[in-house]
């Protein structure tokens, strides 16, 4: 059995990550969210943000729009369903977790008996 701590380490780093974990979070409070609202909400570079787009895209969490809005082009992000059951259980991990560390005791080895 590991402990809570070995957990943590072996944490997804596709949703861990700081960057990709504010995106999730940001869309997670939204249906949708402006490509350049999110830049500014998070305070990634235009690449920055594509490229974490991108990976969430892949792997299907994430849905990019790009349409256009008085003939001007917008992109637009919002989570998959997969990427909204990700995120909640994630954050339900982390709070288990949490919980989990705040109580763990170590095992200490017995005594050796007095000789």
């Amino acid at each position: 059995m590991s402990t809570p701590f070995e957990e943590i380490a072996g944490l997804d780093r596709l949703v861990h990550d700081p960057a990709r974990l504010a995106i999730l979070t940001a869309l997670s409070a939204c249906k949708r969210a402006e490509f350049l609202f999110l830049q500014r909400l998070i305070g990634l570079t235009k690449g920055n943000l594509s490229a974490h787009l991108s990976k969430l895209e892949e792997a299907g969490w994430v849905v990019v729009e790009k349409v256009f809005v008085d003939k001007k082009p917008k992109t637009f992000a919002r989570l998959s369903d997969e990427g909204r059951r990700e995120i909640a259980a994630y954050w339900e991990q982390m709070d288990r977790l949490r919980e989990e560390s705040a109580r763990w005791q170590p095992l200490l080895p017995e005594p050796s008996p007095a000789g």
